[in-house]
C-alpha cells in the first residue's frame, strides 16, 4: 500500500475500493487497486478534474442522479454506470490519450449493456 503525489492529485495504490471497482476518486485523491493500469489512472485523473470543475455537491448530484435515472429506466448497474455523462467523458478522454484512433468507439459501445 503506497500513497504518492502525482502532479495535481494523490494516488493511493492498494487502498480500499468499492467491490467490483478498480478505482475510485474522491476529490483530489485517487484510490486504485495495487494492480492498476496507466489507462485507469488517466480515467481517474479526469474525475479529479471533474471534481474541481464542478465542486463536491454538483459532482455528486450529477453523478448520482444520472445513475438513478438510468436504473429507473430499467438498465442494469453496468449499463446505467456506462451512461453517466461524467463516466462517458472519463472513458472518452482516457481513450483519446491512449487509442491511436479516438473515433473508434467500438470498444466503449460494446461495453454497454
Amino acid at each position: 500500500m503506497a500513497i504518492r503525489r502525482a502532479a495535481d492529485h494523490w494516488v493511493w495504490s492498494g487502498g480500499p475500493v468499492p467491490p467490483g471497482s478498480d478505482g475510485i476518486t474522491l476529490g483530489s485523491l485517487v484510490i486504485v487497486k495495487t494492480d492498476h493500469t496507466r489507462r485507469l489512472l488517466r480515467h481517474e485523473r479526469v474525475h479529479v478534474e471533474q471534481w474541481r470543475r464542478l465542486g463536491v455537491s454538483l459532482f455528486l448530484w450529477r453523478y448520482v442522479t444520472s445513475y438513478l435515472r438510468w436504473r429507473w429506466r430499467g438498465y442494469p448497474h453496468k449499463g446505467a454506470y456506462r451512461r453517466i455523462p461524467l463516466e462517458v467523458e472519463a472513458y472518452w478522454r482516457e481513450r483519446v490519450d491512449h487509442d491511436p484512433d479516438p473515433d473508434n468507439l467500438a470498444a466503449f459501445v460494446t461495453g454497454i449493456e
